[in-house]
């Protein structure tokens, strides 16, 4: 392939583009939330990542935010972007990597733009769901003009979030509800901070889970995390909150000790879940399990984080592969999936 068409390789290196949003490329304003910078990077997870890719005899050029991409369009001089960029701004802003690369037909890892779409909003996501018959959570849209006593067949607690965030933005203890009232200053609260509607679900109270599922045609669903909060599984109402993203508060035990009947259901419902919103590639699914052992999918997440102090390397070591060789596979199906590696083609 070397020297052919739309191919940037140096030797024999094929180029990797990687695309990212830094905390530091954003500023935060008064009127911003706390956690308005959770979702993006930092330089240590983009470095980490760009060593994994290296690691599978690739070269790795740094791109940057939608904007510096842009900047490099129509020619970015790459064969393929690894993608990462969470935008900035409103529910469009993950689809808008993706959109600008497949309007100048370059190759990307990762959902296309609809799927990021669709699964940034919550509401639209769980339609899907249930269109699919993905257990999730009952819920409702709510804003200050919502007559929040028309919803007669959802119980307390609710839990109440924004509609269209990631890295559980906008959720603390006081997301969870058990009356009108709290209701009713909860959804303000989310709408005032956040400048969106809140999405009101009921809550399920009992244990965590996320399950990563990598491929396209077949997806497989790897091991299993079970999330820990302030050293307990059984959560009860305990919940995964932003602040909690530092610290010590929250562990991740993988393989989870759960039964074998559990963590079959999880990874079946997480493929379900992953294909009923079209994602490719590599996702995340997130699950609350109710104390009879019945799963939720709460949502899908086709940017998880890639920092190695979340889940992946425990995934990795989990299914017999190290962080390098997670990444390096997920790079390797996208190549497969656009036709610039051929099945069973040694990199």
């Amino acid at each position: 392939m070397k020297g052919k068409g739309p191919f940037f390789f140096k030797g024999d290196l094929m180029r990797i583009g990687l695309t990212y949003d830094l905390k530091s490329d954003h500023r935060k304003t008064k009127e911003s939330p706390n956690d308005a910078k959770a979702e993006f990077d930092r330089q240590v997870t983009i470095n980490e990542v760009c060593e994994a890719i290296a690691s599978g005899g690739y070269e790795v050029v740094k791109i940057g935010h939608a904007r510096k991409l842009l900047s490099k369009c129509p020619k970015p001089g790459v064969d393929i972007v690894f993608n990462m960029c969470e935008g900035a701004g409103n529910r469009n802003r993950e689809s808008e990597v993706p959109v600008i690369l497949d309007f100048f037909k370059i190759p990307f890892v990762g959902s296309d733009g609809l799927t990021l779409g669709v699964t940034l909003d919550k509401a639209m996501a769980k339609k899907v769901f249930i269109a699919d018959g993905v257990p999730t959570p009952k819920f409702f849209i709510a804003d200050e003009r919502t007559d929040l006593t028309n919803h007669t067949s959802m119980r307390f607690p609710f839990i109440v979030k924004p509609r269209h965030e990631g890295s559980s933005k906008g959720i603390s203890e006081d997301s969870i509800v058990s009356d009108k009232k709290r209701l009713k200053g909860q959804v303000l609260e989310v709408n005032r901070i956040y400048k969106q509607s809140a999405l009101v679900e009921e809550f399920i109270s009992g244990s965590e889970f996320t399950v990563l599922v990598i491929g396209n045609d077949p997806a497989c669903a790897l091991a299993p995390v079970q999330i820990g909060i302030l050293g307990k599984l059984d959560l009860g109402d305990l919940v995964y909150t932003s602040r909690r993203l530092k610290g010590t508060d929250v562990s991740y035990i993988c393989p989870p000790k759960i039964s074998k009947a559990l963590e079959d259901k999880l990874r079946v419902l997480a493929v379900k879940a992953y294909q009923a919103v079209d994602c490719r590639d590599f996702g995340r699914v997130d699950f609350r399990v109710d104390k009879k052992g019945n799963p939720y999918v709460l949502e899908v997440n086709p940017l998880p984080s890639l920092s190695t102090e979340d889940v992946f390397p425990l995934v990795a070591k989990a299914e017999g592969w190290t962080f390098n060789g997670l990444i390096v596979k997920i790079l390797e199906i996208a190549l497969l999936r656009v036709g610039l590696k051929k099945e069973g083609r040694e990199s």
